[in-house]
């Protein structure tokens, strides 16, 4: 290799090094944004990304039914919450026992069937009922017998044939017999058992019909065909869930506040969902290892929605208030990727605004941060702007 070879060569290697340093510097004007982005993702910094806006003029969110409402400060009446759970009325469930021993020829009801007042659950064959049965139409024959007996007498005593001690004998006999009738009458009905269908010889003597004591569900079920039970054997559990109680403990600090007929607000734990109820109950006793008294509120269950277990809180209103600097409609807290958001008024549609909620009474919620007193929000309606913004990230994410 000459000098002139190697002089070209270190020229061209110069000028090499001189357009890559070029290529790596900045532009003149060249904005941070873009610097950072040409840097790449370990040394250009992060920017949070607006929220997304909901495109929707005034006649879409009036045709959508969405209502606007002004931010503004308020008094919140103050709450108590207190833990819950859900539990069977106690006044509507009962054990079905058959009260007689006797052995299941019969199964009619089902673990989770609705059943109606007086529909038969199972039949059992009993010994105990065929002899009581049997002491019924004894007593009934006798008074047949001591009725015809009676009428003779007394038409012979009448007649001046027959003694006056004679008629009262037949007179007292009656009576018996007819003590006799009513109380085996008494004691089948005492078992839940009437009389056997019809008076002969073939008569179900023993048959045993349980039958439920009011419309309602069958929760448990504790027999099975050929199955031998006892008198006192708890063999069905019937509830009536139309109706059902949310037990709460309360604190010492709080009984003063809890009192019967007092309105409150119960709401799931593992669901969106709220109903009020009244309070029922409250215990005077603290338990020896809760140190708090228990106390009931009656929940209406028209759908079956509240079930016996299910965790529950429940707001009970103090009779106090207090004032907040910014507060909004309950309803308006709509829930955005496990975060609460405020869906905010801006030109030409919504942006949901993410917030800390506060206090709430069931009405108003107060707003700690992230919306200023003033700010126009989606009052009614946020559910359709929330369906909206879940649309709008779907057709993105395509």
């Amino acid at each position: 290799m000459n000098k002139t070879q190697k002089i070209t060569i270190a020229v061209m290697a110069f000028i090499g090094l001189l357009l890559a340093a070029l290529m790596l510097m900045p532009r003149r004007g060249a904005s941070p944004v873009a610097v950072a982005a040409q840097a790449g993702p370990e040394r250009g910094e992060q920017h949070e990304v607006e929220p997304e806006k909901i495109a929707l003029d005034d006649t879409q969110a009036k045709a959508a039914g969405v209502t606007l409402a002004v931010a503004a400060p308020a008094r919140i009446s103050v709450a108590i919450t207190l833990p819950g759970e859900i539990r069977f009325n106690e006044d509507r469930t009962a054990h079905v026992v058959p009260k007689l021993a006797g052995v299941v020829t019969s199964v009619r009801a089902e673990l989770g069937q609705n059943v109606k007042q007086g529909q038969v659950l199972a039949v059992i064959a009993s010994s105990g009922l065929s002899e009581q049965r049997s002491e019924l139409l004894s007593a009934q024959r006798r008074l047949a017998l001591a009725g015809t007996t009676f009428e003779r007498e007394r038409r012979l005593w009448q007649d001046k044939i027959s003694a006056e001690q004679d008629y009262l004998q037949a007179q007292q006999a009656l009576s018996e017999a007819e003590i006799a009738v009513r109380n085996a009458r008494q004691k089948l009905n005492a078992i839940g058992a009437g009389a056997a269908v019809g008076t002969t010889a073939g008569a179900d003597l023993n048959r045993l019909e349980l039958r439920a004591p009011f419309d309602g569900v069958v929760m448990e079920k504790h027999l099975a065909l050929g199955e031998a039970v006892k008198e006192d054997a708890a063999v069905f559990t019937i509830s009536d869930l139309s109706g059902v109680w949310a037990e709460i403990a309360v604190p010492p600090k709080d009984l003063a506040l809890v009192r019967v007929g007092e309105t409150v607000v119960v709401k799931a734990s593992a669901f969106d969902a709220q109903a009020s109820g009244k309070i029922t109950y409250v215990g005077s006793l603290l338990g020896e290892q809760t140190r708090t008294a228990k106390a009931r509120v009656a929940l209406a269950n028209p759908d079956r929605a509240w079930r016996p277990g299910l965790f529950v809180s429940v707001d009970v209103p103090s009779g106090l208030a207090s004032d907040a600097a910014v507060t909004v409609v309950a309803d308006a807290i709509q829930t955005v990727e496990d975060k609460p958001v405020v869906f905010v008024k801006v030109a030409g549609g919504f942006r949901a605004q993410p917030v800390v909620p506060g206090r709430s009474d069931g009405k108003l919620t107060e707003i700690l941060q992230g919306l200023s007193a003033g700010a126009r929000y989606a009052a009614v309606g946020s559910f359709v702007l929330k369906a909206e913004l879940g649309k709008d990230s779907a057709e993105h994410a395509h």
